[in-house]
């Protein structure tokens, strides 16, 4: 009798980074994937909302998976971005100690950052850290530099990973949750609300709804998720003159801490906050906690305060009971389940698909020409396409995004499904007036093309 064949080789549940990542990883491999997302769009969770930063790994946990996959997903970022078209910006950070208890703190950070691989570091007086960012409050008193942490594009390499994945035979399915499912003969047979899907793995990176997701599928979990939110303030552009480095705080056990630090588009930006909370769906803003976020700003940076405040963002961070990622391989039941990927998920997630990728053991043909697609670029490093011709005009002003970006943005594999993922394809309406000007021609392009409405929906 012939051996019973799935429509998939993967099916991975969840379209954040982390998925993105792992659809890349399997397809490079020679998988055939499907990539199964509930919403209209890809990065509509926990990945819409983070500080873009790209991690060394110096302050993970010495010896955890959390780090192994940091380094690996920082080297390979470094490895393909060009390729991809993905931008760096070389900021380097410093970590600053405003306290006498911070100060003592510094010389265990700095031996772990070294105990972690991360030798480059060295200690700052407060005469060197002011020297090297002269806009620092006075009241610093110690810090030492990493020199390796950059700033990146949040979402253009979550887009690149899966549009590498898509251009090279992977399957995207939007609007399609994952109700239920059974395996049967060796193949996963799932309920989704884009109707059923049947694949010989399966992998669970469903972020803020990874427990739930187990619970559907095998009946149990083994972590629970308790959502953790972070708010933002953003600074004008005229702000991010202010901080060469990313300024970060002496990190604590709950969290990173308040950053402050420029972002590849040439804003400034503060946060994130650390709340737990019960919502899986809503991180709202709070407006004490974002006038606590500009005065914290100001005290490390006191010139901060002639700059205006442009946009506010929260995000929620899929955090578990423990701090430790919770990745955990059932291959005999054919599923993998990529849980608790916090705050660094952005930095390690190529390393993560690369973990994982290890854990299936697969036996497939690589890819030996596999197709490179490039992303544009919107940040401040590299040309942008309003200094090209033939783009149509300028659309948003504050971000310089012209009509055949929003054009592209709306076409192809990996076309926005709604304003949230226009702005994040483009940044368009993401500047200072926030769409003030722009936004009437918006709804004139987008009419009939998003699959959740520009009016009348919920666009972010």
């Amino acid at each position: 009798m012939p051996e019973l064949l799935p429509n998939y080789d993967v099916a991975v549940i969840g379209a954040g980074v982390v998925g993105c990542a792992l659809a890349r990883a399997f397809t490079l491999a020679g998988a055939r994937v499907v990539v199964l997302e509930k919403a209209v769009d890809v990065l509509d969770g926990a990945s819409k909302g983070n500080s873009a930063i790209l991690h060394t790994g110096f302050d993970a946990p010495e010896g955890s998976l959390e780090l192994a996959c940091v380094r690996e997903g920082y080297r390979m970022y470094h490895e393909i971005r060009d390729r991809l078209g993905l931008p760096v910006i070389r900021s380097g950070a410093m970590v600053l100690a405003w306290t006498e208890e911070e100060v003592a703190s510094l010389p265990a950070l700095m031996a772990q950052a070294v105990t972690n691989g991360v030798t480059d570091v060295s200690p700052l007086s407060t005469a060197e850290a002011r020297a090297l960012e002269p806009a620092l409050s006075d009241r610093v008193l110690a810090g030492f530099r990493v020199p390796g942490e950059h700033l990146i594009d949040p979402w253009s390499a979550a887009h690149g990973y899966l549009l590498q994945a898509l251009d090279n035979g992977a399957i995207l399915m939007r609007q399609a949750e994952v109700l239920a499912g059974r395996r049967s003969q060796g193949i996963w047979h799932l309920a989704t609300t884009a109707g059923a899907v049947e694949a010989g793995l399966v992998i669970n990176a469903a972020g803020l709804w990874g427990d739930e997701v187990d619970r559907r599928l095998i009946g149990e979990s083994w972590f629970e998720i308790r959502p953790r939110k972070g708010q933002f303030v953003v600074f004008d552009k005229s702000a991010a003159a202010l901080a060469g480095h990313i300024l970060l705080p002496v990190p604590t056990k709950i969290t990173k801490g308040i950053v402050v630090c420029r972002t590849a588009f040439g804003n400034l930006l503060v946060g994130p906050t650390a709340e737990e909370q019960d919502d899986r769906e809503h991180a709202t803003l709070d407006t004490a906690t974002l006038q606590a976020l500009i005065r914290r700003g100001c005290e490390i940076l006191p010139a901060l305060a002639r700059h205006e405040v442009t946009a506010t963002y929260a995000g929620l961070r899929p955090a578990t009971e423990e701090k430790e990622y919770r990745i955990r391989d059932d291959l005999a039941e054919g599923y993998i389940c990529v849980g608790g990927i916090r705050s660094t998920g952005l930095s390690a997630a190529l390393g993560i698909a690369d973990h994982v990728l290890g854990l299936a053991k697969g036996n497939w043909t690589p890819l030996t020409d596999p197709v490179w697609p490039r992303m544009p670029n919107l940040s401040t490093e590299g040309p942008r396409d309003w200094q090209a011709p033939g783009h149509g005009g300028i659309l948003c002003h504050c971000e310089l995004v012209t009509r055949r970006e929003v054009e592209a943005a709306l076409t192809g594999p990996l076309a926005a499904g709604n304003m949230g993922g226009l702005k994040r394809r483009t940044r368009v309406t993401m500047g200072r007036c926030q769409g003030f000007y722009c936004s009437a021609e918006l709804a004139r392009i987008t009419e009939g093309r998003l699959a959740q409405p520009m009016l009348g929906g919920e666009d972010d």
